[in-house]
């Protein structure tokens, strides 16, 4: 159906009636949808960037423990937004699912800074005892810590695929002006929620590290409530997807797998018209043997159980992301690192900017924000422009160059940091401070600079592709499934770095042993694992290149 003059098509307004081009979406639409992203990256990182500190400090966990718990949150929170894209592309819609996620998102905060405030009254009647361990918090508190923490992840989990896939949605992709405005989408979003983040690592840390856990996390809660304002205050202005049928994408999805799995015996000779030979002709060659959806069983043909060739392409559309997911993989291990054993190395070293000033060691992580700041408009200014002259492509390099060419600055990164613990190991010998954990090793922190450096650059180009790739890639009305594949990555990635660290700290903890995470790290060996991650990575670059070759774009202006 073509959309009238100056509508757009697919979309309508807050009342369900035809859109508008001229009074609707673009840049001022996302930019009520920026703010809020905002505004959820800034509470998400107020934890995830110093979770590590606060469960080894207030809770009293071992570093490895600890390291296990934030991979295990952090792998859930970016999983659940599977389950939270399913409500929205089936139920809710991307609108209501985004208010009902941020409604769960500031209980979870609200609890979490209730939690906070108890634990540390706890302390404060402890703070004579030696052992930490011995003034742990009482069960109940840790049991509602951890419930405010998962909460906040089930928040995440419908407010991230959501608000991401409905800033996409404000640009018309068949719009040539607004085509290009939603390929720069992608890199500004992501340069906008980098100076969030940011300034989560400045302020909110050092708020957690020097003022109250309570109030570290109280900030985020009040700051995501003003959000939730703004966003609605769009909502006048935004574009809402019309549904072009009344099947649920999920079970259309799934009819086509179960009808060609039975109908797999079946040869085209079942086709019942020269009309549906015609429609097997059109679909493509890749997983051919879901064409067989078409194919009537026994040689008859019902209405209501008939897949379209729409339905088997956008079948086929998902499949063909499997390869390019788990090949991403390594990629997503590596990246799980920046928060937990990152921040642990940085706390050992000197600190000290200014007199009586220390950096907080979670704040490091700024630079990965200030990398992503930076590159950002290079990229999307300079090396996009040079790369479309060379290339004649609107894009400057693919959406999966860009990915893979991610992955390689992330191999480095690893290979830098550890260089870099190697550095640190040795000059804890040199000062015989191998046995004094507490005591600072001179050598400054800067060091570590680098391979946060490194990080954000791959996170620029990995990231921000996989983002557009997985939004690009699949069915118009699966778009929030598809930013939940992207985000399900690193879910996975950090359970599977959760894996890594638990086997080998098992198996290398034996025989009186110190073990590669052990609690002093001038006898642990993150070195080791660095290398170990360094190896991985170049082994996932690896698979994924062979895959990424032969990757069919499914629509045009991808290529």
């Amino acid at each position: 159906m073509e959309a009238a003059e100056g509508t757009v098509n697919g979309s309508v307004d807050y009342k369900g009636n035809p859109v508008h081009r001229s009074t609707s979406g673009g840049w001022r639409s996302a930019s009520f949808i920026i703010a809020v992203e905002v505004a959820e990256r800034f509470a998400y990182y107020g934890i995830s960037s110093n979770l590590i500190t606060y469960l080894t400090g207030p809770l009293g966990q071992s570093t490895a423990g600890a390291a296990a718990n934030v991979n295990t949150w952090s792998g859930t929170a970016t999983l659940l937004p599977l389950l939270g894209a399913f409500v929205a592309d089936s139920f809710l819609g991307r609108y209501r699912t985004i208010i009902a996620a941020s409604l769960i998102y500031i209980l979870g905060l609200g609890l979490l800074t209730l939690a906070a405030k108890l634990t540390s009254v706890n302390l404060h009647d402890c703070r004579s005892t030696k052992d930490a361990r011995l003034c742990a918090p009482p069960r109940f508190q840790v049991i509602l810590f951890f419930f405010s923490v998962y909460l906040v992840a089930v928040g995440q989990g419908g407010h991230k695929p959501c608000v991401q896939a409905f800033g996409g949605d404000q640009f018309d992709g068949q719009d040539p002006k607004e085509s290009k405005a939603k390929s720069s989408f992608f890199n500004w979003w992501y340069f906008a929620i980098s100076v969030g983040i940011t300034v989560t690592l400045i302020v909110l840390v050092y708020i957690q590290d020097n003022l109250s856990w309570a109030l570290g996390f109280g900030i985020p809660c009040i700051v995501l409530v003003a959000a939730l304002l703004v966003f609605l205050l769009g909502s006048r202005t935004y574009r809402y997807s019309a549904k072009e049928n009344g099947k649920n994408p999920f079970m259309r999805i799934g009819r086509v797998i179960v009808r060609a799995i039975r109908n797999r015996r079946n040869t085209l000779s079942a086709m019942p018209s020269e009309e549906d030979a015609c429609l097997w002709d059109r679909c493509s060659e890749q997983f051919k043997f879901l064409n067989k959806a078409l194919l009537a069983p026994d040689g008859s043909l019902e209405d209501q159980n008939v897949c379209s060739v729409n339905d088997v392409e956008d079948t086929k559309a998902l499949l063909k992301l499997v390869p390019i997911w788990i090949t991403s993989l390594a990629y997503a291990i590596a990246f799980a690192q920046t928060s937990t054993f990152f921040t642990k190395q940085g706390a050992t070293l000197d600190r000290k900017i200014a007199s009586g000033f220390k950096v907080p060691a979670a704040s490091l992580q700024t630079f990965i924000g200030l990398a992503i700041m930076i590159f950002i408009p290079v990229y999307d200014r300079i090396v996009v422009p040079i790369s479309r002259a060379l290339t004649r492509k609107p894009s400057g390099i693919t959406m999966l160059q860009r990915i893979g060419t991610g992955m390689v600055f992330s191999a480095i990164s690893m290979v830098t940091a550890a260089l870099v613990e190697m550095k640190r190991l040795e000059t804890a010998k040199d000062h015989g401070l191998v046995d004094l954990p507490k005591v600072t090793v001179p050598m400054s922190i800067w060091w570590l600079v680098p391979q946060y450096i490194l990080c954000g650059i791959a996170d620029v180009l990995t990231i921000v592709g996989l983002q557009e790739f997985c939004y690009d890639q699949v069915p118009k009305e699966l778009r929030s499934l598809g930013i939940a594949l992207y985000l399900s990555i690193f879910g996975i990635g950090s359970f599977l770095s959760t894996f890594l660290i638990s086997t080998i700290n098992k198996a290398t903890s034996g025989d009186g042993q110190e073990s590669w995470f052990a609690n002093n790290l001038n006898r642990a060996h993150l070195d080791y694992f660095y290398w170990l991650l360094a190896g991985l990575s170049a082994l996932g670059f690896s698979s994924y290149s062979y895959f990424a070759r032969s990757y069919i774009y499914s629509r045009e202006r991808a290529i």
